[in-house]
């Protein structure tokens, strides 16, 4: 099993039903690719002062559990995935770092 974490920081803030709404789309197309075994969503708990740092700073975090790396090739060339992230990129612009490991637990 392959988990795929990703870092999404938006650009600015967004209202709390904007994040929401990112997240469940996300959730939702990757679960529609069929090569997802789970999807796992969280906001980013900021602490005082992290804004300070140079470095990325996450909004939200979003885990993909995958069976191998062929899954989850397959997960992001699934039809409606590039849209989502598109329609999003182009109304509130972010940015992505990730890591693909085996489970932390």
């Amino acid at each position: 099993m392959i988990q795929h974490t990703m870092i999404v920081s938006f650009d600015q803030p967004l209202p709390d039903a904007e994040l929401d709404q990112y997240l469940t789309d996300i959730e939702r197309v990757m679960l529609d690719s069929g090569a997802v075994q789970s999807v796992a969503t969280r906001r980013h708990l900021p602490v005082p002062g992290e804004d300070a740092i140079p470095a990325l700073i996450a909004t939200a975090i979003v885990q993909l559990s995958v069976a191998d790396m062929d899954a989850l090739a397959k997960a992001f060339g699934a039809p409606g995935v590039h849209e989502v992230i598109g329609r999003w990129q182009s109304r509130h612009p972010y940015k992505v770092a990730w890591a693909n490991h085996e489970a932390l637990a």
